[in-house]
C-alpha cells in the first residue's frame, strides 16, 4: 500500500489552483487521479509564468502525481468519456462557474444517476448563490474581503497590503482536500455520496478568523489585555539582515534583554511588568532594542537569542531559505529531471503516515501523456482511441 488514499479513484476537471492543489494533495496520499484538460493548449495555467516546452512552475507545483486526458468538452463524445469517468469513480471535483457543470451534462444530479455513491465536489468563488455569486474572481480579490488585506500592515510603514502569496486559494485547496476525505470517510460509515460544496470566501474567513479576528470576537463586557497577534509582529534590521524574534512571556521578555547584553532592563521600573506597559514606555523600549539590534549581523543576533532561549530566526532569502539546516534536515524538498521539460525542484508532503507512508507523486503530467492508457481501462480500443483523436475529441 501507498499513502493512506491508495484505492480512491479521483475525476479532477477542476483548473487553476483551488481544485488541482486539493486533487494533489490527494495524490500525494495515493489517491488515483485523473485530470481532465482541453485539448490543443490544456488548462490554463500551463503557460502561464516560468513554463518551459509545455509547463509551468505554477501547473507542475499543482499537479503532481497525476494522470493528464486531453478531452474536448464541446463534443458530445468528449463528454461521453467523462461520464464512462465519473462511473468508475469516487469523487468528482469541478470548479467551474456556478451552472457551468449542469450544462455540461455534468452536474451532480447527472452524475449522481451513474454513481450514487459518488463524492461530488464543488470549488466556487462566493457560493452558488447571493450578490457575487457569478462574479469572476481570484485570490487577491477573496483576500480583499475576507479581511487579509485589513491587517496587512508593517507598524514602520502603515500601508495595507496584499498577502504575497495566494492564501486564499490554497485555504480552499486544503479546506477541499480536508472535506473530501471526510466525506470519503463517511461514505465508509454508511453515509452514501454526498456533495461537498467550498466556497473560497468562506475558506478564506475561516482561515483568517482564528487570530485575525482576536479583537473581534468577544462583544461584550470589558476586555482584559486587549489586542491582537497582527500589531505585534515585526521584522527587525540588523547590521546585515532582518531577523524575527518573538517573546511572548516574560521570562522570553527578559531573555531578550539578556541576549541584548542588557539584563538591567529586567529590574528597570519603566517596563515592568513587560506585558502591560503604558504607551511612551513601549516605544521608549521598542527604540532601545532596534537600536540594539542594528548593530549586530543577523548571525550573531540568532545565536545570542538561542542561547537564551528567544524564539527567533533570521528572515531568509528564497536561495538561502533552500539551504537553512532544518529545512535540508527535515528533507522536504527534491529534485527531479523530466525527459521533456528537464531537471525541476519540488517539496514533498508536509504530513508523514507511519503505516502509510505518502510520497510526492513524480512529475506533474504532460497534456494528454496518459489519453491512450485512461481510454483503455475504460474499454476504448486501439481504433476507437484514433478515431476519436482523428475527430479531435481527445488529444
Amino acid at each position: 500500500m501507498s499513502g493512506p488514499l491508495n484505492g480512491v479513484k479521483i475525476l479532477d476537471v477542476s483548473a487553476v489552483v483551488s481544485g488541482p492543489l486539493a486533487t494533489m494533495i490527494l495524490a500525494d496520499q495515493g489517491a488515483q487521479v485523473v485530470k481532465i484538460e482541453p485539448t490543443g493548449t490544456g488548462e490554463v495555467m500551463r503557460q502561464r509564468l516560468n513554463h518551459r516546452n509545455g509547463m509551468s512552475s505554477f501547473f507542475a507545483n499543482c499537479n503532481r502525481g497525476k494522470r493528464s486526458l486531453a478531452v474536448d468538452l464541446k463534443q458530445e463524445r468528449g463528454i461521453e468519456v467523462v461520464r464512462q469517468l465519473a462511473r468508475q469513480s469516487d469523487v468528482f471535483v469541478q470548479n467551474w462557474r456556478p451552472g457551468a457543470a449542469e450544462r455540461l451534462g455534468l452536474g451532480e444530479e447527472a452524475l449522481r444517476e451513474l454513481s450514487p455513491d459518488l463524492i461530488y465536489a464543488s470549488l466556487s468563488g462566493y457560493g452558488d448563490s447571493g450578490p457575487y455569486h457569478d462574479r469572476p474572481v481570484y485570490d487577491p480579490i477573496i483576500q480583499g474581503l475576507t479581511g487579509h488585506v485589513a491587517i496587512q500592515e508593517s507598524p514602520d510603514i502603515p500601508i495595507k497590503d496584499l498577502v504575497r502569496n495566494i492564501v486564499s486559494d490554497k485555504s480552499s485547496a486544503y479546506t477541499m482536500a480536508q472535506a473530501i476525505t471526510a466525506a470519503l470517510f463517511a461514505r465508509e460509515r454508511g453515509a452514501g455520496g454526498q456533495n461537498v460544496h467550498v466556497p473560497m470566501i468562506d475558506a478564506s474567513l475561516a482561515f483568517f478568523w482564528p487570530d485575525g479576528m482576536m479583537k473581534h470576537t468577544l462583544l461584550e463586557g470589558d476586555i482584559e489585555n486587549p489586542g491582537a497577534l497582527y500589531e505585534i509582529y515585526r521584522i527587525w534590521p540588523t547590521a546585515d539582515g532582518h531577523l524575527i524574534y518573538f517573546a511572548a512571556s516574560p521570562k522570553e521578555t527578559h531573555a531578550l534583554y539578556r541576549a541584548l547584553g542588557h539584563p538591567e532592563w529586567i529590574e528597570d521600573e519603566r517596563f515592568v511588568p513587560p506585558g502591560s506597559l503604558v504607551q511612551e514606555n513601549r516605544e521608549l523600549l521598542g527604540r532601545m532594542i532596534m537600536s540594539e539590534i542594528e548593530k549586530r549581523n543577523t548571525a550573531d543576533l540568532v545565536d545570542a537569542m538561542v542561547r537564551e532561549e528567544v524564539p527567533v530566526g533570521p528572515v531568509h532569502s528564497i536561495e538561502s531559505m533552500l539551504e537553512d539546516p532544518q529545512v535540508r534536515h527535515n528533507d522536504r524538498v527534491y529534485e527531479g529531471e523530466h525527459p521533456t521539460y528537464g531537471r525541476f525542484r519540488a517539496v514533498k508532503p508536509a504530513a508523514r503516515f507511519s503505516a502509510t507512508p505518502q510520497r510526492a507523486g513524480g512529475a506533474a503530467p504532460l497534456l494528454g501523456e496518459h489519453t491512450d492508457a485512461v481510454l483503455g481501462e475504460l474499454g476504448y480500443d486501439a481504433s476507437a482511441i484514433a478515431d476519436l483523436r482523428d475527430a479531435g475529441v481527445v488529444g
